[in-house]
């Protein structure tokens, strides 16, 4: 499940789209682990953007921030290192499977 706080940052429906599309991985890998659930939350400050993300799996918890100039790379990276962060766990998982 994804809940995303978007704050003082105004995303239109188009970005929503994109922001699922950019996810679909980490979801998929998240649904395997089971118990998935991701919070998302964004915030301006100035010219930068903040986006923090907090991730609960049935392997544990995971905070991850990422700031950038723009809202589009903040996501990205914060996304990359969501989705290094669960295949790692699924890694780890399978290991003792």
């Amino acid at each position: 499940m994804i809940k995303l706080d978007e704050g003082n940052v105004l995303l239109k429906p188009s970005h929503r789209r994109q922001l699922m599309a950019w996810l679909r991985r980490p979801l998929r890998m998240g649904s395997r682990l089971g118990g998935f659930l991701l919070h998302i939350t964004l915030h301006r400050t100035g010219r930068g953007y903040e986006v923090q993300a907090r991730i609960h799996d049935s392997a544990g918890d995971f905070h991850c921030r990422a700031r950038q100039n723009d809202w589009r790379h903040a996501l990205r990276d914060l996304i990359r290192s969501i989705s290094g962060y669960l295949h790692r766990h699924c890694l780890h998982q399978a290991s003792f499977a």
